[in-house]
């Protein structure tokens, strides 16, 4: 079974802000296979079913962001999955907003939820999916920028952007790292 987490901050107030990216790549992947029934596990909502004939469970810690580790650690513990079966979806202010890169290990580039995670995890070698919100402006502060709300004009974009990291999600589980790297970075 491979474990895709998405991070971001739980509550309606935080719905639809450049920290949530990562839910909302989980919230296509879950469309994508009916939509399955969430349940509550591990300090987060799960969904296990599979994606291109692989097992997987999704899984939104509820944690808030720079928490998320505990509930990843809990999941990982308990399915018993290695670090390389786990992707983390996160947002990535200095990536533009047209642009995913995934990393097979690395440190977490400044992201509070990566960083968690790979702390409580013990190393360095979890592959990632981070999705460009950026560049965040002049004068602005990180956390005002990621938990801002994307402006209608850059909406479509944010859609598109956000299919295109589920459907390198996808091409992860079921093929793994390096195919997903070669055609979506």
């Amino acid at each position: 079974m491979k474990l895709l987490v998405g991070l971001g901050n739980p509550g309606r107030g935080y719905e639809g802000t450049r920290h949530n990216v990562g839910f909302d790549v989980l919230e296509i992947l879950s469309r994508r296979a009916g939509s399955p029934v969430r349940r509550s596990r591990f300090q987060g909502e799960t969904v296990q079913t599979t994606l291109r004939g692989c097992p997987v469970l999704l899984l939104w810690p509820l944690t808030w962001m720079n928490l998320s580790g505990t509930s990843v650690l809990a999941a990982r513990d308990f399915y018993k999955i290695d670090d390389g079966d786990i992707l983390v979806i996160c947002d990535d202010f200095q990536l533009p907003t047209d642009t995913i890169r995934l990393r097979s290990s690395g440190s977490a580039g400044g992201q509070n939820g990566l960083s968690d995670v790979l702390s409580r995890l013990g190393g360095t070698a979890v592959p990632r999916l981070r999705v460009g919100v950026g560049p965040m402006p002049a004068g602005w502060k990180s956390a005002d920028f990621v938990l801002g709300k994307f402006a209608k004009s850059e909406r479509e974009a944010i859609d598109c952007l956000l299919e295109r990291a589920a459907d390198a999600a996808e091409e992860w589980a079921a093929l793994g790292i390096q195919a997903a790297m070669n055609r979506y970075n």
